[in-house]
């Protein structure tokens, strides 16, 4: 074999590789997502409800409205498996008094865990303890 054949055909051989690569980076709920975050009015506390956008890249989840450290801020973090089972951790700073179980003040930091299952264009979940809250997902990219 001369030297211009070992060239190209090693050349061919790495973008197959980098291209097979780059295809398993890509998970099956992978893109945008409207996301509706609906918390029931309970305990004293009154309802609300949030829509926001959420991405997913690589399995990985990530949503977000509000700015962080300031009062209304949420973001939804969490791993969608290939099955489409989620686990996410929400996290948040309450936003008004009224709508916060025990009538925290303003500002004050919480956290909790969603369940969730993803189809090919939608997703539900509900919140694991506390007030009853449901998440839904609408694949938009």
């Amino acid at each position: 074999m001369t030297r211009k054949t070992i060239v190209p055909s090693t050349f061919l051989a790495l973008m197959f590789l980098s291209h097979a690569q780059g295809a398993n980076d890509t998970a099956p709920f992978d893109g945008v997502w409207n996301t509706t975050l609906t918390c029931r009015t309970a305990e004293g506390a009154l309802g609300y409800a949030y829509e926001f956008l959420s991405t997913v890249k690589g399995g990985v989840l990530h949503g977000e409205r509000g700015v962080e450290g300031t009062p209304g801020w949420l973001r939804l973090e969490g791993t969608v498996e290939p099955s489409g089972k989620a686990e996410i951790h929400a996290k948040g700073m309450v936003g008004q008094q009224q709508h916060a179980l025990g009538e925290r003040p303003r500002g004050t930091p919480y956290a909790y865990q969603i369940v969730a299952k993803f189809t090919a264009n939608e997703g539900t979940g509900k919140r694991v303890k506390s007030r009853p809250c449901k998440v839904t997902f609408v694949r938009i990219k």
